[in-house]
């Protein structure tokens, strides 16, 4: 080690070491606060110079040899109590795995993917756009006149700043379609899945909540083509063909003419599902695109045909998965999410596609 008196002392102790704890208490007595090393560092303090000159070299030495020797010794103890290990434990691989905490995909984010699946097969594309809208393509182009109710500042949140247009968050996905109109040419099959915002919160209302429309634009379109797709739809999304639909003559300014659409629910376990004819329920909005939308978008009524149609994401997840109050979607619960998430692994799937 070094020719210092207490080299060869310390140099048998750590060999004769034969654990990390005994090692430990080698390093302790050599090299800890109160060990033997130590106070001779802290003894070079009062020596006069000529000792200390003469003196420091051995005694740092004498640490440097013993801190190598411990962290050598501490390799040589490691290993062994590896190959110990190795020789003599077993793992079991056919006992079960515990269960680790993983996320889970949400009722909104599930049925997205579902009603994207079942669009794509009827050959319709996703468009995106903007959150926040100016109040032409949220309300102007869609033939919503200035006084409509929908522009009032109780049901619309408007955006604070100077902008060319006044801005709202969009009310609807509806400016999604003027904007595909504007940057397209026909003919059109999409759907506009997203975040939309209105002043509203009660059990079946949010002031965010998702929605999904679809546009089709092209050379005679009529009613008859809008029923054959909202049924195929239903009947896809529900997994049922007993989906019977009811339309019923509404008003919406961007529709002429108009159609709310009701579902047919029966009670099935004491639960109202949809499917057969004990009652009806509401559904979706939808109807013939007006004429003036298509005008406003820069194509010709008279060549160009359309219908469009809308309805709440988070509703149809309600009705499809058996959930009850709207607010829980946003609510944040990590047990809410444990009872209706969707494992990644386990996701139902509409793989069969839809019916010709």
């Amino acid at each position: 080690m070094t020719s210092h008196p207490l080299a060869a002392r310390f140099e048998a102790d750590i060999a004769a070491a034969t654990d990390l704890a005994a090692l430990d208490a080698v390093r302790v007595a050599a090299l800890g606060k109160s060990g033997e090393v130590t106070q001779l560092l802290k003894s070079l303090g009062a020596m006069d110079a000529e000792t200390r000159s003469a003196e420091a070299p051995k005694i740092h030495a004498l640490r440097e040899a013993i801190a190598n020797g411990l962290a050598e010794k501490k390799d040589e103890l490691e290993s062994a109590e590896l190959e110990r290990r190795l020789a003599t434990e077993r793992v079991d691989l056919s006992l079960p795995v515990s269960e680790t905490p993983m996320g889970s995909i949400h009722p909104v984010s599930q049925v997205m993917d579902e009603l994207a699946e079942i669009f794509a097969d009827l050959g319709f594309a996703v468009a995106e756009g903007p959150e926040i809208e100016d109040d032409w393509h949220n309300f102007t182009a869609l033939n919503i006149p200035e006084t409509h109710p929908a522009r009032a500042m109780h049901d619309t949140f408007y955006v604070d700043g100077e902008h060319e247009r006044p801005m709202v968050l969009r009310t609807h996905t509806s400016p999604v379609q003027i904007r595909a109109m504007q940057g397209s040419t026909p003919p059109l099959r999409i759907i506009a899945p997203g975040r939309v915002y209105r002043s509203d919160s009660d059990a079946t209302h949010t002031p965010m909540f998702h929605q999904i429309e679809g546009l089709v634009i092209d050379r005679n379109i009529t009613m008859g083509h809008l029923k054959w797709t909202l049924e195929t739809f239903l009947k896809a999304f529900f997994e049922r063909d007993d989906v019977v639909l009811r339309m019923r003559p509404s008003y919406f300014p961007f529709t002429e003419p108009s159609a709310e659409v009701d579902v047919g629910w029966s009670m099935e376990k004491g639960r109202r599902v949809v499917g057969g004819s004990e009652g009806w329920m509401e559904v979706l909005g939808s109807g013939m695109v007006h004429p003036r939308v298509i005008a406003n978008c820069g194509l010709d009524p008279d060549e160009w045909q359309g219908f469009a149609f809308g309805t709440g994401v988070d509703r149809l997840a309600m009705l499809k998965y058996g959930m009850d109050d709207l607010r829980a979607f946003f609510d944040g619960d990590l047990r809410w999410m444990k009872h209706y998430g969707f494992r990644f692994l386990d996701v139902p799937t509409l793989s069969g596609g839809v019916g010709a």
